[in-house]
Order: C-alpha cells, then sequence, then structure tokens
C-alpha cells in the first residue's frame, strides 16, 4: 500500500510540473512583454477617457502597439498563451507590469502637482487687486 501511495504521489508530482502548452518559436521575451503589456494598459485606459483623441489621431491601441514592438497579433496571443500557462512566471510579469504603472502614476502626479503649484504662482503673481511696492500695500485699481 505505501509503493502505491508513493507511486501515486511520483506520477502526480511529474504531471503537474508538465508543460501544458509548447514554447513557441517566436516567444515574445518577458522583458518585452511586460513593456507591451504596460503600453497597451496605458494606451487602452487613454481610449477609455479619450477616444476622440485616438480617432482624431488615426490611431488604434492594439495595432499600434504591434507596430512598435515590431510583432503580430498571433505572435503576442501564442507568447501570452504560453506565458499564462506558467502561473508563476505569468505572475512575475503583471507584478512588474503594475510596478511600471504605479511609477507611471506617481510621476504623472508630480508633474501635475508642479504643474499646479507654478498656476496658482502665476495667478497670484498677476493679480490686479493689490500690489507691494517699497514695503507698503499699495492699491493698484482706479
Amino acid at each position: 500500500m505505501k509503493k502505491l501511495i508513493a507511486i501515486t504521489f511520483v506520477l502526480f508530482f511529474f504531471s503537474c510540473s508538465e508543460k501544458l502548452i509548447k514554447k513557441p518559436d517566436d516567444l515574445i521575451p518577458k522583458d518585452q512583454m511586460v513593456n507591451i503589456l504596460n503600453d497597451m494598459a496605458i494606451l487602452n485606459a487613454a481610449k477609455n477617457a479619450n477616444e476622440s483623441k485616438l480617432i482624431e489621431n488615426n490611431i488604434e491601441p492594439t495595432n499600434y502597439i504591434f507596430e512598435k514592438y515590431g510583432i503580430d497579433s498571433l505572435q503576442f496571443v501564442n507568447s501570452d498563451n504560453y506565458y499564462a500557462s506558467l502561473p508563476r512566471e505569468y505572475e512575475e510579469i503583471y507584478k512588474q507590469v503594475e510596478e511600471l504603472l504605479d511609477k507611471e502614476k506617481e510621476r504623472v502626479a508630480a508633474e501635475k502637482e508642479t504643474k499646479d503649484s507654478l498656476l496658482q504662482q502665476s495667478k497670484l503673481k498677476n493679480s490686479p487687486i493689490k500690489k507691494r511696492t517699497s514695503g507698503k500695500v499699495k492699491d493698484t485699481l482706479p
């Protein structure tokens, strides 16, 4: 009985480590896959936020990405399916994408904050109500 359990366990162990999908010949490297998925996430967000700008500039997000990276849809699908068959690698890819998106979000927020503070300073500086001259407040309105 112990031998049967041991054999079953060994067979189960090897069957779990078997790759379900054969590695494609034109597999997109993992680091490039991260960049592709990151760009797709950004462009799809842009599409959802303001699709008219993409239409106006004749940009179709998916085709743009494929052209940018020199890949086609079949190569992308085959690579995505292969990585999806390897859960740990797939999770690692998406964690890297999430990190890139978080960094981009922080960069945009910092840029917006800087722009807003510069705009606020500009408004205060150009305010026609009161200007300081030689330490005294002087009314500039007629």
